[in-house]
């Protein structure tokens, strides 16, 4: 293993993660894990570093969705680390199927105007838009405000959700998660507006 200092973990990559490794206690694990998500959300905050935003963005890709899973797929949905994890988990789905997050996204537009617009989706929406709204929303995390950063997460999944209703795709159990990944996030949103999400 590689000497770190300990201030660096606000520069996600690079073996972020590295120091959480297998047969340790699941409860320091959490706790590294929402530490972790605290300097990501808080200790990056209004950064003017490039690279550090774009590393917060493709952390998922550097460190493993896995990886990630280990450490935050349990964290609740009202707590930092659960909102990282359902950010990351949302971001790996539409790079995965952008064809089927299309059209979805556009069958779910025309019933849910006001989540289009919070959104902020380019018009009209392809793929190649998904995914650079998915990322802009991640870019959220380091710059910006990460209350509207969950709401447009949320915005996003609901009209997802909407459409994948509206076109029958999916079973129930898939319309029904990602609704509720929308309300989590949603939740979230309006706890970081109120500076209760910790």
């Amino acid at each position: 293993m590689t000497d770190r200092q300990h201030h660096r973990p606000t520069q996600p990559g690079d073996g972020f993660f590295a120091d959480i490794g297998g047969g340790v206690d699941p409860a320091a694990v959490r706790e590294a894990g929402d530490l972790a998500a605290t300097l990501l959300v808080r200790g990056a905050r209004h950064s003017q570093d490039s690279a550090m935003v774009e590393r917060v963005v493709h952390l998922a890709e550097n460190e493993g969705l896995e990886t990630l899973a280990e450490v935050w797929s349990g964290a609740p949905a009202d707590t930092l680390a659960g909102c990282l994890w359902r950010l990351y988990l949302l971001r790996a789905w539409v790079y995965a199927d952008p064809l089927r997050v299309t059209r979805e996204f556009e069958a779910g537009q025309r019933r849910a105007q006001v989540a289009r617009v919070v959104a902020g989706v380019a018009h009209p929406p392809g793929p190649d838009e998904l995914r650079t709204m998915v990322d802009e929303v991640l870019r959220g995390i380091a710059q910006g405000d990460f209350a509207v950063t969950l709401l447009r997460a949320s915005a996003f999944a609901r009209i997802v959700a909407t459409g994948r209703a509206t076109l029958d795709e999916g079973t129930t159990e898939e319309t029904a998660r990602m609704l509720t990944l929308a309300e989590q996030l949603e939740s979230a949103g309006h706890q970081e507006l109120r500076h209760a999400l910790t």
